[in-house]
């Protein structure tokens, strides 16, 4: 083959070869931020992917403070250990407690004093101590900053989170450790099985 034909192969080739590279590093872009960005089925109802619009003038002071919170960590979440003062276990209930104590509205452990309150029966304790629980089936209309607490059978299992916001007996709720993450459903009650009773803020 004369030598001007392999040159000229080379000057068409060279390129080619540099789109197929660019093209190979942007569908792996692609496809690193679509598994990042894939949703988790629900839990119980809808699972949330962007935090709600809330109307700050119809909340006290700490509710607001607490829907702060919860709005940041949605939109930067840390890992358990972040919310269980670096002990690694099941961290819903570290995360309730967490929130609450960063709202300036901590919870009291029943058995230590401690702010954090690891366990769901504990944070149901802490709660009925304090005249602040209040069973499913009651009629108690939730409002945003209660703590929902749920039992073993729970589409969640045993476990709990915090009410965003509340209509109807429609519940919006943010809570940890739900497929490992922080995350948000949107359910009615009435239709949800396991759920035990709130935690009144």
């Amino acid at each position: 083959m004369p030598v001007h034909e392999v040159t000229e192969r080379r000057r068409y080739v060279w390129p080619m070869l540099g789109m197929l590279v660019v093209a190979l590093v942007a569908a792996g872009v692609v496809g690193v931020r679509w598994w990042q960005d894939r949703a988790q089925p629900a839990i119980a109802g809808d699972r949330l992917t962007a935090f709600p619009a809330i109307d700050g003038s119809r909340l006290d002071l700490t509710q607001g403070r607490i829907v702060t919170v919860l709005e940041r960590e949605f939109k930067a979440p840390g890992d358990g250990p972040k919310y269980a003062e670096g002990v690694d276990e099941p961290w819903c209930a570290d995360f309730v407690s967490w929130v609450l104590r960063e709202a300036d509205a901590p919870l009291a452990n029943p058995n230590s004093g401690s702010w954090r309150i690891p366990g769901v029966y504990t944070l149901q304790e802490y709660y009925q101590g304090a005249d602040r629980f209040v069973p499913i089936g009651s009629g108690y209309q939730p409002r945003t900053g209660d703590v929902l607490l749920y039992a073993e059978q729970s589409p969640f299992g045993q476990h709990t989170n915090i009410v965003v916001t509340a209509d109807n007996g429609v519940v919006t709720t943010i809570g940890g450790n739900e497929f490992g993450e922080i995350a948000m459903h949107r359910f009615p009650l009435a239709v949800t099985p396991g759920i035990v009773g709130f935690g009144r803020l």
